[in-house]
């Protein structure tokens, strides 16, 4: 790690530490490597040479997770390492810490970082920049943290495709009906864009794949949509998800609204309405909440969901529960998924957690941060949305742009392809992503389940032998000693 970044205690040691040595450049510490993490580095390296700003940024993954991105992941339309940014290829002149941020002590000025290995470590900053982002929010339901996947970052996406796969490689061979009607039902709870895009890109695969295998028929999958609300896709018009509902389940997709996952143990489902089936695969994706360590161990001001509370300046500060604003934290900003900012445009309310939001609030924030260095007023984030767009599966999708303009199937599965390629960053992933999406045509799908690559150390496990005890070894010795001395 290099010198001049950390300031690290470590209690084992009984003598002093030194006397920090005053900076000669100011530390801006950037909290969470996603959209808003990389985008602020990015974005102030570029505007800042390294005699004007030290930048640091802390993430526990190396790399950025473009999410729009991940329900294609899932599908196999794009390969897992393109729709991920590495940290040390896109953060180029930027120092890159990688561990978790377990405590935020901005009276100090201080974030302690617990790496995967090793001691826990704090750094000093002067400037700090909260773009940690969101984490799956659950629910105390039984069976839920036992038996169901999350679809928020590629570790999952990918292995929820690999395991749709892999139970359908296994449904192949067996000829117990219950056992199949289990193994062939894919279960996804929550109705957003998250979830709707996530189980019609897998439904889709799932049905192009039942082509390579001769036991099963695409009437043999069962896909099922769990949603607490009366409708799906709440972004977009009530006719547009109403327009989306009607063609998922022309497609034999099976919706439950209005209703709530109560159970899964064992998996089995049990829903508030009543219905009971069974289901070997189950993915959540019913909403999102702050990264926890802002409410549990931080001295940021919050609201009641545990966001940092900003300025529409993006800078940091003690806000009501109306909006009405207090005093700024000095040399603090949030944005982002982690961070309630005002939307301007819509009064009372608050920018929704999505990348275009993300993207362009990151943008803002680290022109305001140069700003803050020179002594020049800052500028208030606002950003009119162009619309949103969604896939609904292969050459299938939903869009409404510029507020007058609405697309069904190709033309909007098109607008979303392209937002998303311009959107994802660094020139190396977007040709990758059109080089694979161009394979994909010219080849099809690539369908195959590597499971095991979950646990890669299982076969091998299995194949060992185990060491003999130690008291075996004592009285084989013995007896060679013995049979040795009856024929000497």
């Amino acid at each position: 790690m290099p010198q001049n970044v950390l300031s690290t205690d470590n209690p084992a040691q009984d003598a002093p530490a030194p006397a920090a040595r005053p900076r000669k450049v100011p530390r801006i510490v950037v909290l969470g490597g996603g959209s808003v993490g990389l985008y602020v580095a990015r974005r102030l390296r570029k505007k800042l040479g390294k005699r004007e700003a030290a930048i640091v940024v802390v993430d526990p993954r190396p790399y950025m997770t473009y999410a729009p991105f991940l329900p294609e992941a899932g599908a196999g339309s794009i390969d897992a390492r393109d729709v991920v940014a590495p940290h040390r290829i896109a953060l180029q002149g930027i120092d890159v810490l990688q561990g978790k941020v377990v405590k935020i002590a901005h009276g100090d000025k201080k974030v302690t970082i617990s790496p995967e290995e090793g001691l826990d470590y704090e750094v000093s900053y002067d400037h700090l920049v909260v773009g940690l982002g969101s984490v799956s929010r659950t629910l105390p339901i039984p069976g839920l943290a036992e038996n169901a996947i999350g679809f928020k970052n590629v570790e999952e996406a990918i292995a929820v495709r690999n395991h749709v796969l892999n139970r359908m490689d296994v449904a192949s061979s067996t000829w117990d009906a219950d056992l199949r009607k289990r193994m062939l039902t894919f279960t996804f709870v929550g109705g957003g864009f998250a979830g709707i895009e996530a189980l019609a890109e897998i439904e889709d695969m799932a049905r192009y794949a039942t082509r390579n295998y001769p036991t099963i028929e695409e009437s043999d999958l069962r896909f099922v949509m769990i949603e607490g609300a009366g409708r799906i896709l709440p972004e977009v018009s009530e006719p547009m998800g109403e327009w989306a509902l009607e063609e998922m389940k022309k497609r034999g997709i099976e919706f439950h609204l209005n209703t709530f996952l109560s159970s899964c143990e064992d998996h089995h489902v049990v829903t508030s309405t009543g219905v009971e089936f069974d289901s070997e695969t189950i993915v959540w994706t019913a909403g999102v909440k702050p990264n926890p360590v802002i409410k549990d161990d931080s001295d940021l001001p919050r609201d009641r969901m545990g966001r940092v509370t900003v300025l529409p300046t993006l800078q940091v500060a003690a806000t009501t529960d109306d909006g009405t604003e207090g005093e700024v934290v000095p040399d603090a900003w949030a944005a982002g998924d982690c961070a309630a900012v005002p939307d301007l445009l819509n009064p009372g309310s608050f920018c929704p957690p999505n990348a275009q939001h993300a993207i362009r609030e990151a943008t803002q924030l680290a022109d305001n941060i140069i700003a803050s260095l020179k002594g020049e007023p800052l500028v208030e984030y606002k950003h009119k949305s162009v619309g949103v767009v969604a896939s609904l599966g292969l050459y299938k999708g939903v869009a409404e742009l510029f507020g007058f303009l609405k697309l069904k199937g190709p033309l909007a599965w098109l607008a979303h392809r392209s937002y998303h390629v311009m959107a994802m960053p660094t020139g190396n992933r977007k040709f990758r992503i059109l080089i694979g999406w161009m394979g994909q045509f010219l080849m099809g799908r690539e369908i195959v389940s590597l499971g095991s690559l979950h646990d890669p150390r299982d076969e091998f496990r299995k194949a060992s032998v185990p060491p003999k005890p130690q008291g075996d070894k004592v009285e084989q010795k013995a007896e060679a000693s013995a049979e040795k001395a009856t024929h000497g």
